[in-house]
């Protein structure tokens, strides 16, 4: 048995989808990754084979930077990152008004690239990221089944009425006017529409007789997985998601790292900090955080990514500070996370038991940290806006988890380690 993996060029995509292939791998099937060469390295770690796809403009191995990127999305991570400053709402407006670039490039060229790969490898089973949208158009033109991988927030693929780059829910610390609301919201509706267009356009050409879509967003494959605890999702949803599973987190197994072993040995407790690959460039939310913690005299271990460590001000001793650390691990043995609400670090936390206070910039991170937030698994705060001593409150106070919320907690983290996200997925496709 073949199993196929269709993923962009990040690592951040690629990892929990290679770690829910670990399950046909470790039954002994094949499992080919079609990817591109940034992620080349993460393919072969877990012992798979490659094939070249090219789904975007930019990539990323693990920690991201503008200036290793081609010219123009440099200059659009730089202009992403100037937004992140400004504030939520002009965050979402500018992705907005990048998304046609971002998520449909080259869409015929990458849409039969990736039925070639499919004709080539003749997959038993085929897994595909959500976002990867030339790839999934190729695929459902062409009539493949799939597997559609929602990897970010389940409001990555909107249902009802909701218009896909418009948060549906918000962190109660973030309180939007009701005009920049109206905007961005006629904003992510001018854009969806361009981008649904771009989406017919190439399906006509791929294939003459597809019918087309009203809004390609919101397009899916003929079951969704979603990489989310069942504990976050919302109520109010369930009755308008397609046929679908949730498999509560993909937390792979780390290289052993002798470094935060004998870190790890000490019994004290910490906190683990990290905003990603993207969102580590905010290094003057970092120095607020790390002000923070050493107020409250607790250990921690920080995930830099692209910020010089001595950003951070003078570090104690009893510190883990580098720019990248293995986060499945640690989060397995800390105390508290502080996150960016990144979807796998969201996941990995909840699979792990670890409560959370999560600084939202972008994206689905709003509605992931609302889901936090609502669950009483963690603290939500703009992290534009949060002073030291209010992020010092909010580590404390999931320090100390209300004892129901711990409850449910270390009860999702035991459903987790006793049916794991891979063994879900392999059996709803299977199914």
């Amino acid at each position: 048995m073949t199993l196929l993996v269709i993923s962009p060029d990040y690592a951040s995509h690629l990892l929990p989808l290679a770690t829910l292939a670990t399950a046909w791998r470790d039954r002994g099937e094949h499992v080919v990754v079609a990817c591109g060469p940034a992620t080349a390295d993460l393919v072969a770690r877990f012992g798979f084979e490659r094939r070249d796809l090219r789904l975007g403009r930019g990539s990323n191995p693990g920690v991201i930077t503008a200036d290793r990127q081609p010219a123009d999305e440099g200059d659009s991570l730089r202009g992403f990152f100037a937004a992140t400053r400004r504030g939520a709402v002009p965050t979402l407006a500018y992705q907005a008004a990048e998304r046609l670039t971002d998520l449909m490039w080259r869409p015929v060229e990458a849409a039969r690239e990736t039925q070639r790969i499919v004709d080539a490898v003749s997959p038993d089973a085929i897994i595909v990221d959500h976002l990867a949208f030339s790839a999934r158009l190729g695929l459902t033109t062409a009539g493949i089944p799939h597997g559609d991988i929602v990897l970010g927030h389940p409001t990555a693929l909107p249902v009802g009425s909701e218009v896909y780059g418009y948060p549906p829910t918000w962190p109660a610390a973030f309180r939007p006017g009701a005009d920049e609301l109206e905007e961005l919201l006629g904003l992510c509706r001018r854009v969806s529409a361009r981008f649904t267009a771009e989406w017919n356009r190439a399906a006509q050409e791929l294939r003459p007789d597809a019918s087309p879509s009203s809004d390609a967003f919101a397009e899916h494959g003929p079951l969704v997985l979603y990489n989310y605890p069942e504990e976050l999702a919302d109520p109010g949803r369930r009755a308008l998601l397609p046929p679908h599973r949730f498999l509560g987190s993909t937390r792979r197994v780390e290289p052993e790292d002798p470094e935060v072993e004998a870190w790890l040995a000490t019994a004290d407790p910490f906190v683990y900090v990290s905003f990603g690959s993207f969102l580590s460039v905010r290094g003057d939310v970092l120095r607020r955080v790390a002000d923070a913690l050493r107020t409250l005299h607790v250990r921690a271990a920080i995930a830099t990514g692209s910020t010089e460590a001595a950003e951070l001000g003078e570090v104690p001793r009893s510190w883990l500070v580098r720019d990248y650390l293995p986060q499945v691990r640690l989060l397995g043995a800390a105390g508290a996370g502080v996150t960016h609400g990144g979807n796998n670090s969201v996941t990995e936390a909840i699979g792990s038991g670890v409560p959370l206070v999560v600084l939202p910039f972008s994206t689905d991170q709003f509605a992931g940290a609302a889901a936090v937030e609502r669950s009483g698994f963690g603290v939500a705060l703009d992290p534009n806006a949060a002073s030291v001593d209010e992020l010092a409150g909010a580590i404390a106070q999931v320090l100390g988890l209300d004892p129901d919320a711990r409850a449910r907690l270390d009860a999702a983290a035991a459903g987790q380690a006793a049916a794991p996200g891979p063994e879900l997925a392999l059996a709803a496709l299977a199914a």
